[in-house]
């Protein structure tokens, strides 16, 4: 979605890039090195963003919690951005797998790291599935450990919160996530809303 984000404002879109004002990629799996901004900081930053923006044109901003690791969305953005029209994208479990490996290169260089995250998940998974990704993790087998995260984790979770909101407004199939795609998507989505 962050490559979108930039693909979209490289073509002139308006785009608050909450991630990157974060510091974090939105995910248990989202620290960066170097951490995160202090919350005054983040807020800093997004006002300054916020005020160069054309209020007569739409903002394309990256759905995400309330928070995105320890920084918490200010409430009058986030009362926006619930009934805000929305985007969906769609791509490949294969595609989404390699983007997941090349993006998060980070914790595929530390196992140890990694496994260290995945017990934060054995609240929500049974014993075995946790063990199955830690061997993976270990094995180096970090395309079957995405795609088991992504489909036993990730997806149902965001199946069950799309389910609690009204279908979004427009959806897009990608056939994979290269720069030709996502350019592609871009320009489709500032045709529909610009």
């Amino acid at each position: 979605k962050t490559r979108l984000l930039n693909h979209l404002q490289d073509m002139g879109g308006q785009v608050i890039d909450l991630e990157g004002l974060a510091q974090h990629r939105g995910s248990l799996f989202g620290a960066v090195a170097g951490g995160q901004p202090a919350q005054k900081m983040f807020e800093s930053r997004l006002a300054q963003i916020i005020t160069r923006l054309d209020p007569t044109r739409p903002v394309f901003i990256e759905a995400e919690s309330n928070m995105i690791g320890e920084i918490v969305i200010p409430k009058a953005l986030w009362q926006v951005m619930l009934p805000a029209p929305r985007i969906t994208i769609a791509a490949p479990l294969a595609a989404r797998r390699d983007h997941l490996i090349s993006t998060y290169h980070d914790l595929t260089n530390d196992a140890a790291g990694l496994i260290d995250i995945l017990d934060r998940l054995r609240p929500y998974h049974p014993a075995e599935r946790i063990e199955a990704w830690v061997d993976q993790a270990q094995q180096g087998d970090f395309a079957g450990f995405c795609e088991g995260l992504m489909r036993d984790h990730y997806d149902p979770r965001y199946a069950k919160s799309a389910s609690r909101r009204a279908s979004p407004d427009h959806h897009y199939d990608l056939p994979d996530l290269g720069d030709a795609a996502l350019r592609q998507a871009a320009e489709q989505i500032l045709s529909a809303y610009e």
